[in-house]
């Protein structure tokens, strides 16, 4: 099974200019893959595209050779740099847990979420222990890929360390497709086996429409 990005375009308008052209990217189960590139390359956009939270105007985003589901829990999860916008400030952190699926006490044990915090609202916890439920969020849900957007940007080095261990190791047990996004260089190399340099990319692209 793989997840793809076939030839595709993207710009949010019909007069802007186009964010991604004819990109292609695939990732198969068990591989892991960092999308490099500075800001304003189009890094975040990709994700959301293989995520299915945007639409390519053209080309298409493909799951073992499909179009990606439209109802119930999609099987590429995308995590966010930013948790607080990623969950409902109204819910209780156990309810959005539950959005998943079954609570998995291995799953919590593993981030380090304590019992006592399900019964706390999203305010009343710091940004590293937000990123840990939202990462644990996606993988209760029984994702095949994960998408990882600059998760550890904002979090302290050890909450960095700690994220970060546990997620290859999850991914490894459960043999499933990492895609790390990300502007640091050394990040991907320690993190992932394959890199797709997004600048790259674009200046030969820039090149041949010279």
């Amino acid at each position: 099974m793989a997840l793809e990005a076939k030839n595709i375009y993207f710009r949010y308008g019909k007069h802007q200019p186009w964010i991604l052209e004819d990109q292609s990217i695939k990732v198969e189960k068990g591989q892991r893959l960092a999308i490099f590139a500075p800001s304003g390359y189009g890094k975040s956009t990709l994700a959301l595209l293989l995520a299915g939270y945007l639409e390519p105007v053209k080309g298409q985003i493909l799951l073992d050779g499909k179009l990606l589901p439209k109802k119930g829990v999609c099987p590429v999860q995308l995590i966010y740099q930013h948790p607080e916008k990623a969950i409902n400030p109204r819910w209780k952190l156990r309810r959005v847990l539950e959005e998943s699926g079954e609570l998995k006490s291995e799953v919590l044990d593993a981030f380090g979420i304590e019992k006592a915090w399900l019964d706390r609202f999203p305010r009343e916890l710091s940004g590293g222990e937000l990123q840990r439920f939202c990462v644990a969020r996606a993988l209760m849900s029984g994702a095949e890929y994960l998408i990882c957007d600059e998760i550890s940007t904002m979090l302290d080095v050890i909450t960095q360390a700690q994220i970060w261990n546990v997620v290859l190791e999850e991914v490894e047990k459960r043999n499933m497709g990492l895609i790390v996004v990300t502007h640091n260089i050394h990040l991907a190399r320690k993190i992932a086996t394959d890199i797709v340099n997004l600048s790259a990319i674009k200046s030969e692209h820039q090149k041949e429409d010279g």
